[in-house]
């Protein structure tokens, strides 16, 4: 749902998003700077009202990067992460950012173990920090650490205190994700109706309740969520900004100015700038989110879609897709045949069917490819003229201290294109050779990539799977089996594009117009606050 599909009488939450502060925090993930920029700048496009684009005192490296943000004019907040320390303020103001989140230890026993100071230390530090960030004239967001283990009398004297110290916005961390939603829902209440600031709830996932906790944050009087692309951060990572947003505009009916059409592609940029996988059945993102195998279920879609997807996917931007496999049925697979162009009769639709299941018993992904070769084999159709893209000549180099290069030559059509590439590694480089040639007459990327060995010893043969995507967000998979890995790596690439190509699946996946519901639960209420 875009900004403009909104209605204006609907609450509203700000979405402050901390992907590249707390979700760069996660084990292992190092951006550069220019990659910090190319995520600040979909993240602008996204529509977040805040990036906290780094904690300035960490490194030279962190500084050079909150500078490009906040120097490359993006319409969102830019804020940087500070401590309540004069020396960490002014790393961030020398950063040139609008806002500073700054942060101090709430708890008994952060305060006692970690800072080693009082509980009216804390207080005065607080405050002198703050004071000191609002004469440099930026917004200033406060947030207690470990508010949800801390004491909430002395929790409230705090928030209170930084309020008055001039504090725009108070943040309230569940530091170690250990809030249920009731907790959080009593806490933030308590909170909202002690302090006249701007609420924000900042939720860890450690009990797989961060986005939970934060939508009961935001029914209590939240009115800001900090969150992360993927759910990525410390630990089990942060409340994941795209099931923040969808719950919020599918399940509670209220609004932010994210773009969610643009999710999708967010979370694929994010995933391969920080080298961080996300799980296939992910909520929202998930590649598995919208693909559907069992044959119950293929029916139901095909009748409606709202029968088993509780939103339409292309609000997301992007598409259902079916599995052939043992669990599926006739509807489903005779709707792939369709969106192949194959239209089998009753009799051998069922033994394309039943080889399908036979090949799912076996243990076996059945890939578009598959599928399509069991169907021309049983219709004894001609598939000669099906392959619109055909190899034609394949060279690698690649050994010690040479850079593994790749000459391919395809044929499409009537002529002749060739490509030379370099890449990590020869299958790299020809791939990166074919989605070259093909960019012109198709935008297909390569989404998933697996080589298996189906035997021991040097000489086994080896499977390549892979999975297509074309920039619709349409798939098709492919198979290959070979005794060269880059040649069969290169054969199901072209299988998995020809694949894609023949698909016309717009028309066949979808026969009824989507239908438009409303996904709250009845009786719902809305809290406006």
């Amino acid at each position: 749902m875009a900004e403009s599909d909104i209605p204006d009488n609907q609450p509203f939450v700000r979405i402050f998003d901390t992907t590249l502060r707390d979700g760069e925090q996660t084990p292992g993930v190092a951006l550069t700077p220019e990659k910090k920029l190319q995520i600040a700048r979909q993240l602008d496009r996204l529509g977040v009202d805040t990036i906290e684009a780094g904690f300035p005192i960490t490194s030279q490296g962190e500084r050079e990067a909150i500078k490009l943000i906040a120097k490359d004019g993006l319409r969102a907040e830019i804020c940087a992460l500070s401590r309540a320390e004069k020396e960490d303020i002014d790393a961030a103001i020398g950063c040139g950012v609008s806002a500073i989140h700054i942060f101090l230890a709430a708890s008994d026993l952060h305060l006692k173990y970690k800072l080693m100071i009082t509980r009216e230390e804390a207080l005065r530090n607080a405050v002198e920090a703050i004071e000191y960030a609002k004469r440099h004239g930026v917004t200033v967001e406060f947030s207690a650490e470990d508010a949800t283990r801390a004491d909430q009398e002395f929790l409230v004297r705090f928030f209170r205190s930084a309020s008055e110290a001039g504090a725009d916005r108070l943040d309230i961390p569940d530091t170690v994700g250990v809030m249920t939603p009731e907790r959080m829902s009593n806490l933030v209440t308590k909170i909202y109706s002690a302090c006249a600031a701007r609420i924000s709830v900042h939720c860890h996932d450690d009990f797989g309740l961060a986005v939970a906790n934060t939508l009961a944050g935001i029914k209590a009087g939240a009115s800001q969520a900090h969150v992360t692309i993927n759910g990525l951060g410390e630990r089990a990572g942060n409340a994941s900004l795209e099931e923040v947003v969808m719950a919020l505009h599918e399940l509670k009916g209220i609004k932010t100015r994210v773009n969610t059409r643009l999710l999708y592609e967010t979370s694929r940029l994010v995933s391969k700038l920080t080298g961080v996988i996300v799980q296939p059945n992910k909520a929202i993102v998930g590649e598995n989110a919208f693909g559907h195998e069992s044959g119950i279920h293929t029916h139901g879609i095909l009748a409606n879609p709202l029968t088993y997807e509780p939103f339409d996917p292309s609000a997301l931007g992007r598409a259902r897709w079916l599995q052939a496999g043992k669990h599926a049925g006739t509807h489903g697979i005779e709707a792939q045949l369709k969106a192949m162009r194959l239209y089998p009769g009753r009799e051998e639709l069922k033994e394309i069917v039943s080889k399908v299941k036979e090949l799912g018993d076996l243990g076996k992904r059945v890939t578009d490819s598959d599928l399509y070769l069991i169907a021309v084999n049983v219709t004894k159709r001609d598939r000669s003229d099906r392959d619109l893209v055909k190899l034609v000549n394949l060279e690698v180099k690649t050994g010690v201290g040479i850079t593994p290069i790749a000459h391919v030559e395809l044929r499409i059509g009537e002529k002749i294109h060739s490509r030379t590439e370099v890449g990590v590694g020869p299958i790299d480089a020809a791939i990166k050779a074919i989605q070259s040639i093909t960019s012109g007459s198709a935008n297909i990327r390569l989404k998933e990539y697996r080589l298996d060995a189906i035997t021991g010893g040097s000489d086994a043969p080896a499977e390549a799977i892979i999975v297509v995507e074309d920039k619709d967000g349409y798939t098709a998979s492919a198979r290959a089996i070979g005794d060269d890995v880059v040649v069969t790596s290169v054969q199901a690439m072209i299988q998995g594009i020809n694949a894609i190509l023949l698909k016309n699946i717009p028309s066949t996946y979808v026969t009824r117009a989507e239908t438009k519901s409303s996904l709250m639960p009845p009786g719902e209420e809305i809290d406006s606050k």
